[in-house]
This record gives structure tokens, C-alpha cells and sequence, in this order.
């Protein structure tokens, strides 16, 4: 039986990824110190023999280096999440993506084993070109703005994943994964469409940051963790890095009508200045397009959700919780 290691085993993504390699028949160690991550996240996967929680910080050097002994394939999705999260505490962003990704890419390197590496499409940072293609500059705001840590912390996280890969033999693929979305994320960190659709079915305003003209292209989990799993399998991955989203585009502004047509919520939309929403000074990124044309020639990535369909699987995961939390 293969072995998979996942930190951030217990978040968003990394939860919906354990499941899928359980039902291929892996077992799985989900390393996660549950600071963003959940245990009802688990829930599932807690039920599973071959399935084992690690609670604790991928800085935590004796743990990684026990846990990567043990894995044939290692996906490092731990990191620090949300403008809002990262806004507030640059300097926790910094040292915990870096410094974690350290230790995990350098128990990776000394094993030798696969590693996937989870990198975002906050490094296009201020893109002028679109779609965003895997060989195009990156450029980054003022690093007096903190928004911009996370890029930066992710971009050295990639090269150094990279020289690894070239130096060393470190077997890594780096994918950008661009704004994922499905059931199970939190709104808590200021994602945008787990808040609208929280509001929505709460009877709250819908709060849209600036005039709603900013643009997203909305990934669904499930497609992201299929497209994870082909690339771990693909030799031809090996030292490269792709993008993973899905290059449909809609602005913030439509995103928030169409929950409130999904929910059949009368909730109004309501219009927050960025500087009241994240402080003075904040840099907003106007577009992020992926060009996925590299993944899909070499796995045959293709999207399999519409905007509405993946709106409709939130809501009802969020009616769902809704439910439960009414009935304990």
C-alpha cells in the first residue's frame, strides 16, 4: 500500500485530497497543527483505517522527518492563508511558509520521495498579461505593503523547491494553484464566495470590496484535487511548474448576484472600501487568469463545473452545516 504524505491535511483543499487518495486505496498521514485547518473537515477520513492525523507544525523538524520516512509521495499544501490573515500578520506569513516549506522540501530532498508542491497564483503578483502563463515575470507591490508577503514567501518556496529538483534530485513538481472553491472552505479568512454565500443565507448584506469590478476565475475542488493526483503519477512533471485553476473569469460584483439567484436571498450587496476593509494602503490585484494550457497537454486538465454549479454545491454544503449545528 502506498503512502501519501499531506501537510494541511486538515484544511480546505488538503482534506478533499485525502479522501480521494483514500478511496484509490492509499493510506494516508495528514499533518496539520488545525490553526485553519478542522477536524469536521476529517470527518470522513477519521472514519478510515488507513488514515492518520498528525496534529502539529510542519516547522516541527523531528515530525516532518518522521512522517516523510514513512511516504512514498509528500504534497506540502500547508501555508499561510487569506488577504486578511496575511494583511494582519506579515511577519508569521513570512516565517511560517518559509521556514515550513524548508523543512518539508529538505526531508523530501534527503529521501528522495515524489513531492507536489503547492505554490499560488498570488506570485504573478501586479500581472499585466493575461491569461498568466508559467514563463511570464513576476512583479511585486512594495514590501512596505503586507498583502505582498505571501507572494514573496511563495516565490522563494518555488525556487527553492526547484533548485532542490536541479541540484539535488529532489523529485518536485510546483503547481500555482489559482482561487479554489468548494465545500468545506471557510469563510473566516476572507474568502470571498463561502462569505457571500454565509451571508446570503444569514439574511446579511453581501459586502463587496471596492466597486465589485475585480476579477476572479473560480477553480472547484474537485477537479483541483483530480488534477493533483494526475500530476503526482505524470514522470513528465518532474522540476516544472503548472498552473491549476480554471480560466473562466467573473467579476466580484457578479459572483455576489449570482449567490443571492442561487440562495433566493432578498439580502442587498453593499459596498466596502478596501482601505476599510483591509487598512490604508492596500493594493487590490484587478485580474488573475490562468493559462492552463501546459497541465491540460500533459494530464488533460479540463474543468468540469460552471461558476453555478460550484456555487450550488457551497450552498448546499453550507445549508448542510447549517443543519447539523441546529440540531446539536
Amino acid at each position: 500500500m502506498s503512502t501519501v504524505l499531506i501537510t494541511g491535511g486538515a484544511g480546505f483543499i488538503g482534506s478533499h485530497l485525502s479522501d480521494a487518495y483514500l478511496a484509490a486505496g492509499w493510506k494516508v498521514i495528514a499533518l496539520d497543527d488545525l490553526s485553519t485547518g478542522s477536524l469536521l473537515n476529517l470527518r470522513s477520513a477519521l472514519q478510515s483505517p488507513n488514515f492518520e492525523l498528525l496534529e502539529g507544525d510542519v516547522c516541527n523538524e523531528s515530525l516532518v522527518s518522521s512522517a516523510v520516512s514513512r511516504c512514498d509521495l509528500v504534497v506540502h499544501l500547508a501555508a499561510r492563508i487569506g488577504v486578511k490573515l496575511v494583511i494582519e500578520s506579515p511577519l508569521q506569513t513570512l516565517e511560517s511558509n518559509a521556514k515550513g516549506s524548508e523543512v518539508v522540501l529538505r526531508f523530501a530532498t534527503a529521501a528522495r520521495v515524489r513531492l507536489i508542491f503547492a505554490s499560488t497564483s498570488e506570485v504573478y503578483g501586479l500581472a499585466t498579461k493575461f491569461p498568466s502563463h508559467e514563463d511570464d515575470a513576476i512583479t511585486f507591490g512594495s514590501p512596505a505593503i503586507g498583502r505582498w508577503s505571501y507572494a514573496c514567501s511563495k516565490a522563494y518556496d518555488e525556487f527553492l523547491a526547484l533548485a532542490l529538483a536541479r541540484e539535488r534530485g529532489l523529485p518536485a513538481t510546483v503547481v500555482r494553484l489559482f482561487n479554489t472553491v468548494g465545500p468545506r472552505q471557510s469563510a473566516r479568512y476572507g474568502m470571498v464566495l463561502p462569505r457571500f454565500v454565509r451571508q446570503a443565507l444569514a439574511g446579511e448584506a453581501l459586502t463587496v470590496y471596492g466597486d465589485g469590478s475585480q476579477t476572479r476565475c473560480f477553480g472547484f475542488v474537485s477537479d483541483i484535487v483530480w488534477a493533483l493526483r494526475k500530476l503526482a503519477a505524470e514522470p513528465c512533471s518532474l522540476g516544472k511548474i503548472f498552473n491549476l485553476g480554471c480560466p473562466d473569469e467573473i467579476t466580484i460584483l457578479e459572483l455576489a448576484r449570482h449567490v443571492l439567484a442561487a440562495t433566493q436571498s432578498s439580502s442587498a450587496i453593499e459596498f466596502v472600501p478596501f482601505s476599510e476593509a483591509y487598512g490604508v494602503g492596500f493594493e487590490e490585484v484587478v485580474k488573475r487568469i490562468p493559462d492552463i494550457r501546459k497541465i491540460s497537454a500533459l494530464v488533460g486538465f479540463k474543468p468540469s463545473a460552471s461558476i453555478d454549479d460550484i456555487i450550488r454545491a457551497v450552498v448546499q454544503s453550507q445549508r448542510d452545516e447549517r443543519g447539523v449545528a441546529a440540531r446539536t
